[in-house]
This record gives C-alpha cells, structure tokens and sequence, in this order.
C-alpha cells in the first residue's frame, strides 16, 4: 500500500512538471509569434503608405493634365466665340448701312409721293368742276328732249329695251335656226351615212317571233290519256315542268301556260316527245322530262357560245354565257331578244367601226345589253339595272357595265361606244315588222303627242301621222312667224325627248301658212 501511495505521489509530481514545462513552452511561442505579427503590421502600413504617396501623386499628375486640356480648350472656344462675334458685327453694321440707304430712298419716294398727290388733287378737282358741268350740261339737254319729244327719261329707256328685245329675239331665232340648219346638214349627213352602212353591211330576218303555248295533238282522243286516270299524268308533267297544262274544248290542242319561258318549252318539248312515243304515265313523264331539260341545257349553253363565237369575242364568264342562251326563249312584243342583241351587236360594231372608236367593246356591250331579260321574271328590278348587276358581278368592266344599265338612257353614258348601243337598239327594235305593240299603248301614245304640241302658244291644230312617227302642227300665222316656228319645232322635240318613251324617232314638222279667200260674184 505505501508503494502505491508513493507511485501516485511520483505520478503527480511528474504531471505537475510536465504541465509546467508545457506552460513555458507555450508562451514562448505565443510570445514569438506576437514578434512576427507586430513585424508584419509594421510592413504592411509602410506598404500602404508608400502606395497612397504613390496614388496621390498620379492624382495630382492626372489632376493637373484635366485641368491644362480643360483650360486649352476653353481658350480655343472663347477664340472661337470671339471670331463669331466679329463676323456677325460685322453683319448687323453692314445691315445697318442697306437700311440707312433704304430708308434715304424711301424718304426721297415719299417726298415725291406727296408732290404728285398734290398735282393730282389738283387735277381731280379740275376734273370733279369739268364733270359737274358736263352733268349739268346733260340734265339741260335730256330736259329739252323731253319737252321736245313729250316723253319722260324713263319711258324712253323702257320703249328703247322693248324694241331691243323684239329685234334681239328676231335675230336669236334666226340665228339659232342658221345655227340648227347647218348642225341638221353635217350631222343628219354624217349619220345618215354610218347607219346606212351599219344596216346595208348586216342583213337579218325580222319577222316578229311568238311565243309557242299552243301543241298540236294527232286527235281528241290524246286529251284523255294525257289527263290519264284521275288526272294523274296531267299532274305529274305539271309537276315536272312547272307550267299550266290546259285541256279545253279546243279541238286537237291543248295550252301550256307559264311565266318562265325556259320551262314552257321543257313542257312542249316532253309534251311532244311522250305523243310520239305513245307511253304516258308518270314515271315515263318524269324520265322524259328529265331527259329533256339536259338537252334544254345544253342547248342554252350552245346558242350562248354560238352567240360569243360568231361575234369575235372572248372571256365573257360561262355563266353570263348561259344566261345569253336563255334568251333565246324570251320575246320582247314578239321578238326574239337573242336575236335582238345579236343584231344590237353587229349594228353597234359596225357604226363603231366607221367612227374608228373600240368595235370589240362595242359589240361586247351589244350581245349583254339585255341580258337582264333572261332573269327579269324573278329578280326584282329593271332588266337595265338586273342585266349591270349581273355583269358586274361576273366580271365585265366598267364600260360594258355603264352600256347595259343606260342604253335606254336612264342615265349618263361615260364612253361613245355606250351610246352607239343605246342607238343600235333603238334601230333593231324600230324597223317596220320587228315588233308588235298594244292597241292601248299606240293611242296613248298619239293622244300624249298631239297634247304636247297643243300646251304651246299659238298652235291651231295638231295631227300625229305615221303610227306616231311625225307629229304635224299648224300654227296661227297672225301670231307666230318663221322664226317663231322654228322655235316651236326645237321645243317640242326636246319636250318629247324629256317626257315620253318610244322606239326609233319622232319628226316634228310645224306648218305655218296664209290663205286668202274672196268670192267674185
């Protein structure tokens, strides 16, 4: 026990030592290593001092190079500014000397300015002296007239312009009738000689054409079997066809009724093709009707380009092509419109030939002018306005577009080639023969003449002669002379161009005579 009791003490006393001996090492190194550290401080404040010397000397080097450029270049602008200055005082003192001299000179003009204003006040009183005499001079004369002629001032101007205007107007009829003879004599020559020929160069038949409504039957006995039992074949090709079939006492006949005549003569044609073939129920009905609206078709689409072809011309759109077919079935007071606008064509090429304007626009325009027509049935509107819309719609200009809506002159035509269609219409559908007009619309229409010339002053008598192709007027010789009736004759021809509609022209001759009458007994 006591050697472990020693052990121990030994264990501790070796401990403590070794903990001393530790203790001084470790200050010693703490003590060497402030050394260093303190060294270290100590150099790295020399370092930065040496470098912010450093620094502020470039600063100061920088610094003082700014502030020479700064002052270089201040010293080059204000030389600048100074040479600036100069020039413009310069300027402005020569400026100033122009104005001195302007202002010498305008003093001078002024100077002279109120000398000649003087001399004229002068002078313009002399003249104010001269006129009041001269004024009084004429008041003293106009006063002996009047008591010489017995008349006052006034009543001989309004008897002088009276007279004026008695003789003025004299010579206004005379002259606007030299005027209207030698215009009648170029003109009436010139165009007497296109249209004469324009017709001579196109010859075509004109026997008015009728729409067919009316088939033939082989005998009475057909009604029957059209009508078929309980009226069933006769409602089935109504059906089909879209028209009336009437069945009355007509012998061997029967009527087809419809506003469409495109389908009018669909039902003809079936019509006639189930007689001949003899089978007529409804299924044959329907097959044959079918049958023939493709060759109804097809030959609207033919007589379309036939029409296109035989005139020249080229990239008119399929459809107005096959509308212009139609027309083949469409009268106008019994003439055919295709017809019609075929020789509406020719006419109004030729005469655009002859004045050397676009013959290619002009039969253009002639072939669609009525094109409207073909649709007019069931499109609202006039043919004129349907007949544009639909080629402007398909792709005509605007030439061709203005030639079909005025060529019934309800409007203004923008080229000549518009206005000769408008005339070759009026030609194609005038001619004797062309067309057939009601009973009621020709006595109007004479009725509306001879009231036209009975509204002027001075017309005794009027008779319209030539199925209300000349309107012939007689007039009080007492009252109206020559001139005067030349007059008459002009007004009313524009008159009855204003207010009536009608094919062709109208002649307006007024008859001015005087007889004489005694009895020898």
């Amino acid at each position: 026990m006591t050697d472990n009791i020693l052990f121990v003490i030994i264990a501790v006393a070796t401990g403590i030592l070794i903990g001393l001996i530790l203790s001084l090492i470790y200050k010693s190194m703490l003590k060497n290593q402030g050394s260093s550290i303190e060294k270290d401080k100590n150099r790295i404040l020399e370092e930065t001092k040496k470098e912010s010397d450093s620094i502020k000397k470039e600063a100061s080097l920088e610094a003082k190079d700014i502030i020479y450029q700064a002052k270089t270049e201040a010293e080059k602008e204000l030389k600048e500014r100074r040479s600036d200055l100069n020039h413009l005082e310069k300027r402005l003192r020569q400026k100033e000397e122009t104005i001195e001299r302007k202002f010498d000179q305008i003093e001078k003009r002024d100077q002279d300015l109120s000398k000649k204003e003087k001399d004229y006040s002068s002078k313009e009183r002399s003249i104010q002296e001269k006129d009041n005499r001269y004024t009084q001079l004429l008041k003293e004369q106009s006063q002996m007239l009047e008591n010489l002629s017995g008349i006052t001032q006034e009543e001989a101007k309004q008897e002088i312009l009276k007279r004026c205007e008695e003789e003025s107007r004299f010579e206004i009829a005379k002259l606007v009738k030299r005027i209207e003879d030698e215009a009648k004599e170029t003109a009436d020559k010139k165009s007497k000689e296109i249209i004469g020929t324009a017709i001579q160069r196109y010859a075509s038949d004109y026997v008015a054409d009728a729409t067919v409504t009316a088939v033939s039957l082989p005998n009475d006995e057909m009604k029957g079997r059209i009508i078929g039992r309980e009226g069933r074949n006769i409602r089935a090709l109504e059906a089909a066809t879209g028209v009336d079939l009437i069945v009355d006492d007509t012998p061997e006949m029967v009527t087809l009724s419809g506003f469409d005549p495109v389908r009018r003569e669909i039902a003809r044609l079936s019509l006639e093709r189930l007689i001949s073939d003899g089978r007529i129920h409804p299924t044959r009905i329907e097959e044959i009707v079918e049958k023939i609206k493709k060759e109804v078709d097809s030959n609207i689409r033919e007589e379309g380009e036939k029409a296109v072809f035989d005139l020249g011309l080229s990239g008119i759109h399929p459809e107005l092509i096959k509308t212009l077919g139609r027309l083949k079935y469409r009268t106008s007071y019994g003439q055919n419109v295709l017809q019609h606008s075929r020789e509406v064509a020719y006419i109004a090429g030729m005469m655009a030939s002859e004045l050397g304007v676009d013959a290619k626009l002009a039969k253009r325009a002639g072939l669609l002018h009525d094109l409207g027509k073909a649709i007019d049935h069931d499109t609202e509107g006039s043919h004129q306005e349907i007949g544009a819309n639909l080629a402007k719609k398909h792709g005509e200009n605007n030439k061709v577009v203005n030639a079909i809506q005025v060529h019934h002159g309800e409007g203004d035509p923008i080229t000549t080639e518009a206005a000769l269609v408008a005339a070759a219409d009026a030609l194609s559908a005038a001619r004797p023969g062309v067309r057939r007009e009601s009973i009621e619309h020709y006595l109007k229409r004479l009725e509306t003449l001879e009231q036209m010339a009975l509204s002027f002053k001075g017309v005794d008598k009027c008779y319209a002669i030539q199925a209300g192709r000349e309107i012939r007027i007689i007039v009080k010789p007492e009252d109206i002379n020559d001139e005067m009736s030349s007059l008459i004759a002009r007004d009313l021809s524009k008159k009855i161009e204003a207010e009536m509609s009608y094919p062709g022209q109208i002649k307006v001759t007024v008859i001015r005579e005087s007889r004489y009458v005694e009895y020898a007994k």
